[in-house]
């Protein structure tokens, strides 16, 4: 007979606290500097990332820039009804990119994306209050895009984009309930891993000149909708621990499972002004359709085939905005100074609160510079501190072995604090 627990499960290329939703916002040591911005700012390869069309407006033949950050990212959680707290204990997370373009011509350029827009890790202490949501994840993801830029009309308006393979690996831990042991004591659990999940989307992007002086630009990019759909045979959930009883919801051993999980669609347009040689200031909107993230579903199969367990986990995100502003001073020509701001709204709404994703509303605060070596090679470095906003929330859609509802309650504060550090070359 099948049977129903909520296996509260977050899978396949989710981040944990610093970004909206699961996303991570660190690709590029430039833009990062900038508050994040990039979509109408030509100074980099990192436009493979942020707005291909800008590629083929940079000076050089051939632009390479490859970097990565170190991420310290904390979670404290209390509830001081039942005097519990706990803070994790969380692993460095280290996001990496590469960006490279080639010009074939004046109007046309070719490009090459190689980044990391989901991954993190994070441990919980064992048996903390909410051991039975989660106790750790690992997690990473590689986005391989390869890119083409047109200069449609001479001077003034560009467009490019490219399709993009993404593969995601996860591993997760979590106990099954509050209280399900064996015999001896030890804590039903479930450990899920999967690895080399591939899936496909798009991005295409455009870049319009405003003015004749080159100072005003306006830019737009579209990230498509990436489904992540795990099939039997692409990884392997552990039970362990399960008492040898009839209330056990499933037995000890290995099971092929199938999920689905949203990588949302997201619109960013941006608007960059250059006064001079020594000034430049961006703003970017983001906006990412996290409303197709309504619920995280899993079925746990049978050897042969049929569902042994199924598990139903209500997410019910909602769209959500970026608010993004940088700032460029340039005091010599060897010394590139950035500062940035932005507001990341949460897409998770009341009630619907996992402790796997802590989301809440956010504030960053950037800088960072780049130093040209010399007239091919520069040294770009970012600093990020990210402040959540504390929250008292709830996830109100667990439900033990028997059906039982089991809300689960408390004071949320997280803060992340991220390095960067790349180079660029030209050439």
């Amino acid at each position: 007979m099948k049977k129903v627990l909520s296996v509260f499960v977050l899978l396949l290329l989710s981040a944990v606290v610093y970004a909206g939703g699961y996303r991570v916002s660190l690709q590029g040591n430039r833009s990062l500097a900038m508050g994040h911005t990039g979509v109408a700012v030509v100074n980099s390869a990192e436009l493979a990332f942020f707005n291909p069309a800008g590629l083929v407006h940079l000076e050089n033949k051939l632009n390479i820039s490859v970097g990565g950050f170190g991420v310290f990212s904390d979670v404290a959680y209390q509830n001081t009804e039942f005097g519990t707290s706990t803070e994790t204990d969380s692993p460095v997370g280290t996001p990496i990119y590469l960006y490279a373009s080639y010009k074939l011509s004046e109007k046309f350029a070719l490009g090459l994306a190689v980044y990391t827009p989901y991954g993190s890790t994070v441990e919980y202490p064992t048996d903390w209050a909410g051991s039975h949501l989660v106790n750790s994840i690992e997690l990473s993801s590689v986005y391989v895009q390869p890119l083409f830029s047109w200069e449609v009309v001479e001077g003034r308006f560009s467009i490019g984009g490219g399709p993009i393979l993404a593969i995601g690996s996860v591993n997760f831990n979590r106990n099954l309930s509050r209280s399900l042991t064996d015999i001896d004591g030890n804590r039903s659990n479930v450990t899920i891993d999967a690895s080399n999940i591939p899936e496909f989307g798009f991005s295409v992007g455009a870049l319009l000149n405003i003015d004749n002086e080159d100072k005003w630009k306006l830019g737009f990019n579209y990230r498509s909708l990436i489904d992540v759909n795990v099939e039997p045979g692409d990884g392997v959930a552990t039970f362990a621990n399960l008492p040898e009883s009839a209330l056990a919801p499933i037995d000890n051993g290995d099971f092929d499972f199938t999920a689905s999980l949203p990588l949302p669609a997201e619109w960013t347009v941006g608007l960059s002004y250059q006064p001079n040689d020594k000034w430049l200031f961006a703003f970017d909107f983001n906006y990412a359709e996290w409303s197709a993230y309504e619920s995280l579903d899993l079925d746990f199969l049978d050897s042969d085939g049929s569902v042994a367990l199924e598990s139903l986990n209500p997410r019910n995100y909602k769209n959500a905005s970026t608010f993004r502003f940088g700032t460029q001073y340039s005091p010599i020509e060897k010394l590139d100074l950035r500062v940035g701001y932005y507001f990341d709204e949460s897409p998770v709404q009341d009630g619907f609160f996992a402790p796997e994703t802590p989301r809440n509303d956010s504030n960053g605060f950037t800088a960072g510079f780049t130093y040209n070596i010399n007239e091919k090679l520069a040294v770009d470095a970012s600093f990020l501190y990210l402040n959540f906003k504390e929250v008292d929330a709830s996830y109100d859609f667990f439900l033990e072995a028997d059906g039982t509802p089991a809300p689960f309650e408390g004071t949320y504060k997280s803060s992340a604090v991220v390095a960067g550090l790349g180079l660029s070359y030209k050439l």
